[in-house]
C-alpha cells in the first residue's frame, strides 16, 4: 500500500509543543513490547496508534496524522525495512528502528534507508521515549525547506543521512557505532560527554569500559592529522572527551 503524497512533509509540521501533540505509531508484531512503549509514550502525554504488521502500519499511517514511527525490524511478511522505504517515498516524518539484533550492517542498513535512530530491544522504555523526543525536535527545527544533512566542521563532513563521513572530501570507512559517537560528539560542540555516559547510551551495561577509549581512538586515527594531538576530540582528563568545532 502506498501513503498519499499529501503526506510528503507531515513529519516536519510540528511547533514547539510536538511533545504533547504528536501522534506516535508503535509498530510491533509483538503486543506486549507495543502495548509496553504504549504506556509510556501517554505517560508522557503522547497520543499512540499501533499496529502488529507492516500492512497495518502502512494502512494507519496512510489515514491518520501521524508524526513518528516506531518501527520494528523483524516481522512477518514486509519487514521494518520494507515499510521504511515504501514510505521515505513520500514523506520525512522520523522514522525509529526497533530491533533485537545489534549487528553493525542492520543499523547501516537502516540508517541508509531513511531511518532516523536504530534502538536495540535491550534499551528501556524511559530511553526509547527520549529517542522519540529528540528526532521529533529534529524535526520540528527542520519546518519548512529540508534541512541540511550535512555538518561541514573544516576538513571534515559527517552526512547523517548518508551514513558518511569524508576528510578532504575523501569518504572515510566507519563502523555504525563509531559513526554514531562521532555524530553525538559533533553535534553537542564544547559539551563533555563522561566516560560513563558514553558507555551506558552505546553499549548500555555490558562489557569493558575501555572500550569507549577504543572508539575514541579509532575515530582520531581516521580524522586528525595527528591523531597524538587531537583537534577535532579532546579528551578531558578524568572526565571524558569533547567536540572542539570547526577545525581547519
Amino acid at each position: 500500500m502506498m501513503v498519499s503524497a499529501i503526506d510528503l512533509n507531515r513529519g516536519w509540521e510540528l511547533s514547539g509543543t510536538m511533545e504533547k501533540a504528536a501522534t506516535v505509531l508503535v509498530v510491533d508484531d509483538e503486543p506486549a513490547i507495543a502495548e509496553l512503549l504504549r504506556d509510556f509514550l501517554e505517560a508522557e502525554g503522547f497520543r499512540v496508534e499501533m499496529a502488529h504488521s507492516s500492512q497495518e502500519a502502512l494502512a494507519i499511517f496512510a489515514r491518520s496524522a501521524i508524526h513518528c514511527l516506531i518501527l520494528d525490524v523483524m516481522m512477518p511478511g514486509a519487514s521494518g525495512f520494507d515499510v521504511c522505504r515504501q514510505i521515505r517515498e513520500t514523506s520525512m516524518v522520523p522514522i525509529l528502528f526497533l530491533s533485537a539484533r545489534d549487528a553493525d550492517a542492520d543499523k547501516i542498513r537502516g540508517l541508509g534507508l531513511g531511518g532516523d535512530d536504530y534502538i536495540v530491544k535491550s534499551a528501556t522504555p524511559s530511553e526509547v521515549v527520549a529517542r522519540v523526543k529528540a528526532v521529533l525536535r529534529r524535526a520540528a527545527q527542520g519546518t519548512g525547506p529540508a534541512p541540511a544533512t550535512v555538518m561541514h566542521l573544516g576538513r571534515l563532513a559527517i552526512d547523517w543521512r548518508a551514513h558518511e563521513v569524508r576528510v578532504e572530501g575523501q569518504p572515510v570507512p566507519f563502523s555504525a557505532r563509531e559513526f554514531e559517537l562521532l555524530l553525538l560528539l559533533a553535534e553537542h560542540p564544547r559539551q563533555v560527554f563522561t566516560h560513563e555516559q558514553l558507555f551506558e547510551r552505546f553499549w548500555g551495561d555490558v562489557g569493558d569500559r575501555h572500550t569507549v577509549a577504543v572508539h575514541i581512538n579509532r575515530i582520531r586515527q581516521k580524522i586528525e592529522r595527528d591523531p597524538a594531538n587531537p583537534r577535532y576530540i579532546a579528551t578531558v582528563w578524568g572526565v571524558g572527551y569533547r567536540f572542539e568545532g570547526e577545525q581547519a
